[in-house]
């Protein structure tokens, strides 16, 4: 009876040191979460899920589980990040959007309570109206805004954030007032999608890859493209082609929360870069029109830096902020 016991014990100990392996808690076996900061439906929570297919191909023994925390451009996932110091298997997707919430929210967390993993994509913005909107370009869309500014409504993403800097960029090129712009802001990508589906709004603007189908089936008209060049296979020409002088692209990466250990960090980092090169990411990246810009280290923490201050500046710029 004893021997049995002891066995026993024996077995839970071993049991307990694979499933803590070398001592960090970002180990292969290890359960991966990853929070996509807005509601379902965004370029967040695609990418997001893009990702988690990619971890599971690249480690198939490695559990990863996708959720979203909504609110306030990522704020309020940011802050919920920040209560995990040194959890080393928690991953936030974020990006430009966020770099603008918590200058317009005045968010009393920053970025500098994260840890930067990597920087994963960049995409251009597209302006669409709906099918049965009278705009038929730019130029009628301006046209509209310099009669009215509050009857041009502009549905997307969070206050603050990347759709909206363009929404204020392209007000500004054309001679309008950027704080007149009637800006509708939404936690998620889906309910911007729903009101241009709808007709309840006169444009919209987001990620290409959100909107592209949509364009392609004929339930959106694509207006123009923040690109410097046209985006193959998109039927849209660059805002400077239709005569603004807007070019900006999106960029989303990885963050973790602070207080990690160097083996968590690196460890996290070797997973992400794992997950990149799996064939599952690179395969999404073409499929929706992303441009692959993979950075991690103090390349990515250099450029998350860089970009808080830029963003600061452009959103003073607008009123955004006091």
């Amino acid at each position: 009876m004893r021997l049995r016991v002891l066995a026993a014990l024996a077995a839970l100990s071993l049991g307990a040191l694979t499933a803590c392996g070398s001592g960090s808690g970002t180990s292969a076996s290890a359960s991966l979460r990853i929070m996509a900061p807005a509601a379902p439906g965004g370029g967040w929570d695609q990418t997001s899920r893009t990702a988690e297919q990619a971890f599971k191909s690249s480690e198939p023994q490695r559990k990863v589980e996708v959720f979203n925390v909504p609110g306030a451009g990522g704020t309020i996932g940011l802050a919920q990040l920040a209560g995990e110091k040194g959890n080393g298997n928690l991953l936030m997707t974020m990006g430009l959007v966020m770099v603008g919430a918590i200058e317009q929210n005045k968010s009393k967390v920053t970025l500098a309570e994260t840890t930067p993993i990597a920087k994963l994509t960049e995409e251009y913005e597209l302006v669409v109206v709906p099918a049965e909107s009278p705009f038929k370009s730019v130029a009628d869309l301006v046209a509209a805004w310099k009669a009215d500014p509050a009857k041009v409504s502009i549905s997307g993403g969070s206050a603050g954030g990347t759709d909206h800097i363009v929404a204020g960029l392209m007000a500004k090129a054309a001679g309008v007032d950027p704080k007149q712009v009637n800006y509708i802001a939404h936690s998620g990508g889906g309910e911007a999608l729903n009101e241009l589906l709808g007709n309840k709004v006169s444009a919209g603007i987001s990620g290409v890859a959100e909107f592209a189908e949509h364009v392609k089936s004929g339930k959106l008209r694509a207006l123009g493209v923040t690109s410097g060049e046209r985006v193959p296979g998109l039927d849209a020409p660059t805002l400077k082609e239709a005569g603004l002088a807007v070019e900006l692209a999106n960029w989303r990466g990885f963050v973790a929360p602070g207080g990690l250990s160097d083996a968590d960090k690196k460890a996290l980092t070797d997973a992400v870069t794992k997950m990149h090169d799996a064939q599952p990411w690179q395969d999404a990246v073409a499929k929706n029109g992303w441009i692959d810009s993979f950075q991690t280290g103090q390349e990515f923490a250099d450029f998350l830096a860089a970009e808080q201050e830029r963003v600061k500046g452009i959103i003073a710029e607008m009123g955004l902020v006091s």
